[in-house]
């Protein structure tokens, strides 16, 4: 059983590496994209405006590197199994805003909202894989019970 785990984990973390690595090899598309999507609160300008100075990058294009960065370091993490919990909750508050934000299909009329609505209806399977490898860890202690045996 333990096999399995840890190839299910790889192949699940294999999804996020790949869409990190795109982000990340088409920035200016990813950028171009999320600011489509994403507006910057009134009341948090004035701090984007000084990351965007020390940075040198407008914030859709940080958010690029960022969001690009963040999937390939989690999809790794839960890979190796190093960290997968912390890291499977971070995913999950990720895959929920990259939900809420890009897979808005409540605001599409209904022929056009059935791909987003798939694209969503994926994301949540997502979040349930997520929260199955934060519930299950790095695998059982010696002194607990294996994951089939309770």
């Amino acid at each position: 059983m333990p096999a399995l785990v840890t190839f299910g984990r790889v192949l699940f973390a294999v999804l996020f590496m790949y869409t990190g690595a795109t982000k990340l090899f088409a920035i200016q598309q990813t950028a171009d994209f999320i600011a489509t999507k994403v507006t910057i609160p009134a009341m948090l300008a004035p701090y984007t405006s000084q990351i965007e100075t020390m940075t040198g990058m407008p914030m859709p294009q940080l958010l690029a590197w960022s969001v690009g960065g963040f999937e390939i370091l989690a999809g790794l993490m839960i890979a190796v199994n190093f960290g997968a919990r912390f890291f499977a909750i971070l995913l999950i508050f990720f895959v929920i805003a990259t939900t809420f934000y890009f897979h808005d299909f409540w605001n599409q009329p209904a022929p056009e909202n059935a791909k987003t609505l798939i694209d969503a209806l994926k994301n949540l399977s997502l979040i349930g894989a997520l929260f199955m490898i934060a519930g299950y860890g790095r695998g059982p202690r010696p002194n607990e019970p294996a994951y089939g045996d309770v």
